[in-house]
């Protein structure tokens, strides 16, 4: 008798864990529907203003170089990330119905992850120009030419979208609502799930490879200019700063946005792509650190302008032109190749030749 009731205790056990791990998990959202809606409103709304000023000045301006042609690519891929954040605000905000979050899901979380990415990518190759122009400004290289420019621009929006569309095209499982919520995952195949992991371990390697090359280029870029100035003997303390702000301002815009969202990714990733019913709080935990740190990444958006006024001059000119109402003067575009780190290190030369000719 004794044997019989723990054999059919066991085996209630044994039904209750397998109908507890065949539970989905029911994602809180009780405080990510109202606070992100707001953060993302407001981002939309400093952001569609920004970039949309940042590409009407942009696009007056000739594309005579490949750091102003790489510079209007990241406008447009600002401005379409931009355009995306609506749909995730009356998503995120459950406002609608599951057909919504599914057109959501499908295409618009796509193009949004996307353009990010490209944005990612255009900086990292900002960054190997400045480095060509600066460290080595009379090398002939190919990577310089306005043409060459113009086709890796090209050939990062193509192969980024060719590789983003299989996430649009195996998301075509009737969706499936758990918890009267729909998730993005439920409405992938098996087959895009593996996609939807593998890409995001891909966009891993684009991150930080591209924050390795702007660390190397950045390091001999300030080298370049420190020697600069200790060649012109210059002592001016306040140029060196502002100098040193322009240098860096790439790579701390560039790791204060996307380096925390990274470092959340993949655990997240693996919760939606894995099944590990048994660790509800960890996927909820997880999910709302994704969900700070992907809103952190999108205020890049708002702060890609800030690199537009510190290192294009020619950007600089015409904004303020704008803002005071002003026509250009003539001949202040003479040089829109040049970035302003290019420019103060050649005033830098002028004076110290200006000197050797004062001297006895």
């Amino acid at each position: 008798m004794t044997l019989k009731v723990t054999m059919s205790t066991k085996i209630l056990k044994m039904n209750s864990s397998l109908s507890n791990t065949s539970i989905k998990c029911v994602r809180d959202t009780s405080v990510t529907a109202v606070v992100f809606p707001c953060l993302y409103s407001i981002l939309f709304i400093v952001a569609l203003i920004l970039n949309s000023l940042a590409a009407w000045i942009f696009f007056n301006i000739p594309s005579t170089s490949t750091f102003v042609v790489f510079l209007k690519n990241v406008v447009v891929a600002d401005l379409l990330m931009t355009l995306t954040i609506p749909m995730k605000v009356l998503s995120d905000a459950d406002v609608g119905s599951w057909r919504l979050r599914a057109v959501y899901c499908r295409y618009s979380a796509v193009l949004f992850y996307i353009t990010m990415y490209i944005s990612i990518l255009l900086l990292g190759l900002i960054s190997l120009d400045r480095y060509l122009k600066i460290v080595k400004p009379f090398g002939k290289c190919a990577l310089q030419q306005v043409r060459v420019g113009k086709i890796l621009s090209a050939a990062v929006w193509v192969v980024m979208l060719s590789l983003a569309l299989p996430n649009v095209i195996l998301s075509d499982q009737p969706p499936r609502l758990s918890g009267g919520k729909l998730k993005c995952t439920s409405m992938k195949s098996n087959a895009g799930l593996l996609w939807h992991e593998g890409f995001n371990y891909f966009c891993q390697v684009v991150f930080w490879g591209t924050l390795a090359l702007m660390v190397v280029c950045y390091t001999f870029i300030s080298r370049k200019v420190y020697e600069s100035y200790k060649a012109s003997k210059s002592s001016s303390k306040a140029a060196t700063r502002r100098t040193k702000a322009k240098v860096f301002v790439v790579v701390g815009v560039f790791f204060i946005c996307f380096a925390p969202f990274h470092f959340a990714r993949v655990p997240y990733t693996l919760t939606q792509t894995r099944n590990n019913a048994n660790h509800c709080r960890a996927q909820n935990a997880l999910y709302i650190a994704k969900e700070t740190t992907l809103w952190l990444s999108a205020t890049n958006v708002c702060l890609d302008p800030l690199i537009y006024v510190f290192l294009c001059k020619v950007f600089r000119r015409r904004l303020t032109a704008t803002l005071n109402r002003k026509p250009l003067p003539q001949g202040t575009l003479e040089s829109p190749t040049a970035t302003s780190t290019q420019q103060e290190m050649s005033q830098i030369v002028h004076s110290n030749r200006a000197q050797y000719k004062d001297s006895p």
